[in-house]
């Protein structure tokens, strides 16, 4: 579809040249009506732009169905951890070192003592590693925007960008 749109505004253009040459007294609405006439490119563009919206559309659904898998996904870990926690705090309990089952074995195991920070601020800094610095670029661009000026940093070209209302 690339191809055959960029075709279409090849033709487009070549078209507006030659109609401006033949008609150097056409103004722009006439120029443009005439063209959407002799040319495939609005229809083209139109088919373009029904796919991206469709496409936008699909992406919102498959980031909400994401976004439920997720949460279901969470949900399942809390439960997997809560009957893990259950059954070891049963076998714990009753004493029971290992289930030998004909699909699993299951036992209980020492674990090595874990660490606990209970004040960072006490810890020497030879146990802190060094963190790379790392740019603030929303700071900077508020300060751009508000007309300051970071050496090193400029606002770009804004450009335009395609705007698609849905009725």
């Amino acid at each position: 579809m690339p191809d055959l749109l960029m075709h279409e505004l090849s033709h487009h253009e070549h078209l507006r040249t030659k109609l401006l040459e033949e008609f150097p007294e056409a103004d722009e609405e006439t120029l443009r009506d005439t063209l959407e006439g002799l040319t495939n490119l609005h229809e083209m563009l139109g088919v373009v732009i029904r796919s991206q919206q469709e496409d936008r559309v699909l992406s919102g659904g498959l980031r909400t169905r994401i976004g439920e898998m997720q949460e279901r996904l969470k949900r399942l870990e809390q439960r997997l951890e809560k009957k893990r926690e259950l059954a070891s705090q049963v076998m714990e309990q009753a004493r029971i070192q290992k289930i030998v089952e004909s699909d699993f074995t299951a036992s209980l195991r020492q674990v090595p003592r874990p660490l606990v920070v209970s004040d960072e601020s006490a810890i020497p800094c030879e146990f802190w590693k060094p963190q790379p610095p790392k740019l603030d670029r929303q700071r900077i661009g508020e300060l751009l925007r508000g007309d300051g000026e970071v050496p090193g940093a400029y606002l770009g070209n804004g450009g335009q960008t395609l705007s698609v209302r849905v009725k």
